[in-house]
């Protein structure tokens, strides 16, 4: 007998359609799965086995042939489980086959007959919508996250024997409802605020400069100086994040399995922070079968690379790309992945090997041949594309000391969403921003009167800029003025954003 089931497997953050097809024939018992299996997908068939067993239901001992189409797709993981399970019972008989065309099913199982976690079961969630099935089967622990897609029956089951009673019609299993507005609201928060800086204030208003026109960061300074502590608290001046793009962050940690327990959707912009170790894949992604890496996991959030240096220059070069494209492209033989990769980009170093060059406590031990090495680690087109470079000078005990608390993270965020909003009405879309600016709008909207003229034309003249550095400060000072609600680019403006640009003084 033949029966198919309708599942899905996730590439990227999208799901595709995957139509399992089983036949239960005559003859000695062997069990056959075709449609580029990897291990996992046949393996299936001793859980399979196993679970069926447990659960009271037998296994037909006959020629089992299960295709997974489309044949010439790979297909990884073991969220097929369920799905073949079902239609080898129905081809038996025990559960009617018409019961199963309305659903799209995955799930893994365990060899007790339960049925544990998937990834990606957001995109799911979607894909059954955007094929019209009436629903989706999935295990329990994933419901109330693909029951954040509206228009669709959410079906969450403990165990096999579950299903079965559900497709019966001998159990009801209610649809999964999730308030996910609600739930969205209330975990809003950040632990961290920016009130708990002292001193710093050049640098706290270079970051909500950066926070308000969406500007990537590098911070200079010796060790100890606060670099950090800053990075940490900058998404808490970011705008909170909308819940389409809460939905598009939490696609991309369902999809790698990276949701917390408890955790159905990011409500706050993401932070992630890599060491100075990690390898190429663990930054942008990648493996046998493609999965996001850290500046994918930073998307609409903050990537912070402290020690830049530090990294491998293959590691850092990989950044150009994704910052320029907002996306990154994985490939491999069989098959190609896309992950969303619009992230901020700050990052902190020191400003040689020893850590105290140009401080004003502690003397540099090194060479000048020393310093423009270390300083040369990063190249000069990924430091085009970071539009301020910011001096985080050494602190003294006595702003340490002092109690009084600085300005609050939710001060600065009011006046960081007034200048998003004016972005917003000039460039006309609710996601664009200063820092992506093109060229076009460029010359649109950062006119320039002659004093203004004069000033970059100094700078470009003395500090050697390239003609993307000369637009990112044009950008950072669009960005100055939309702060003070000025329509137009005023020469303190232009000087601000030139301070920004203080690695452009010192690397010859």
């Amino acid at each position: 007998m033949f029966v198919r089931v309708n599942s899905c497997a996730t590439e990227g953050i999208r799901s595709y359609g995957i139509s399992v097809e089983v036949d239960v024939s005559f003859g000695l018992p062997y069990f056959a799965t075709v449609g580029l299996p990897d291990t996992a997908v046949k393996e299936s068939k001793d859980r399979i086995r196993a679970a069926m067993k447990n659960s009271g239901y037998p296994f037909p001992q006959t020629h089992i042939t299960v295709n997974l189409a489309p044949a010439d797709v790979k297909k990884e993981g073991s969220s097929f489980d369920l799905p073949v399970a079902l239609a080898l019972l129905a081809a038996q008989g025990i559960i009617p086959p018409a019961a199963l065309t309305d659903f799209c099913i995955v799930g893994e199982l365990s060899l007790d007959g339960s049925v544990k976690g998937i990834c990606g079961a957001l995109s799911c969630a979607f894909f059954s919508r955007e094929a019209s099935l009436s629903g989706i089967i999935l295990p329990a622990v994933n419901a109330l996250e693909a029951a954040m897609v509206e228009g669709i029956r959410v079906v969450g089951v403990a165990s096999l024997a579950d299903v079965v009673e559900f497709l019966h019609g001998t159990k009801e299993i209610p649809p999964t409802v999730f308030d996910a507005q609600a739930y969205f609201s209330e975990h809003q928060n950040h632990s961290l605020d920016f009130s708990e800086i002292k001193g710093q204030e050049g640098v706290k208003r270079a970051m909500e400069v950066a926070a308000a026109g969406n500007h990537n960061v590098l911070m200079i300074g010796p060790p100890g100086s606060g670099k950090s502590m800053i990075a940490q608290r900058l998404p808490s001046i970011l705008p909170d994040i909308s819940f389409d793009e809460a939905i598009e962050i939490t696609k991309i940690y369902s999809s790698a399995g990276m949701l917390g327990e408890g955790q159905h959707i990011i409500a706050t912009r993401p932070f992630r922070a890599p060491h100075h170790t990690t390898s190429d894949a663990g930054l942008i992604g990648g493996g046998q079968y493609p999965r996001p890496g850290e500046i994918s996991l930073a998307h609409r959030g903050v990537l912070f690379l402290d020690e830049m240096p530090e990294f491998k220059r293959s590691v850092l070069e990989t950044l150009r790309q994704p910052l320029e494209e907002g996306q990154i492209t994985i490939t491999r033989s069989a098959f190609s992945a896309t992950y969303p990769a619009d992230f901020m980009l700050v990052s902190a170093m020191n400003p040689c090997p020893c850590g105290f060059y140009g401080d004003r406590l502690r003397q540099c031990r090194c060479s000048w041949k020393q310093i423009q090495s270390y300083q040369s680690r990063i190249s000069g087109p990924l430091l085009d594309r970071i539009d301020i470079h910011i001096e985080v000078p050494s602190m003294r005990y006595s702003l340490l000391a002092q109690s009084a608390d600085g300005e609050k993270s939710s001060t600065i965020k009011e006046r960081v969403n007034n200048a998003r909003q004016i972005q917003h009405r000039r460039i006309g879309s609710s996601t664009a921003n200063n820092a992506n600016m093109t060229d076009r709008q460029v010359r649109e909207f950062c006119h320039l009167d002659a004093q203004s003229q004069g000033l970059m034309e100094m700078a470009f003249s003395r500090l050697g800029l390239s003609a993307r550095a000369s637009a990112s400060i044009l950008r950072v000072s669009r960005t100055i003025a939309d702060l003070e609600d000025s329509p137009n680019i005023q020469p303190h403006h232009i000087s601000e954003a030139i301070q920004y640009r203080s690695l452009d003084r010192k690397i010859v």
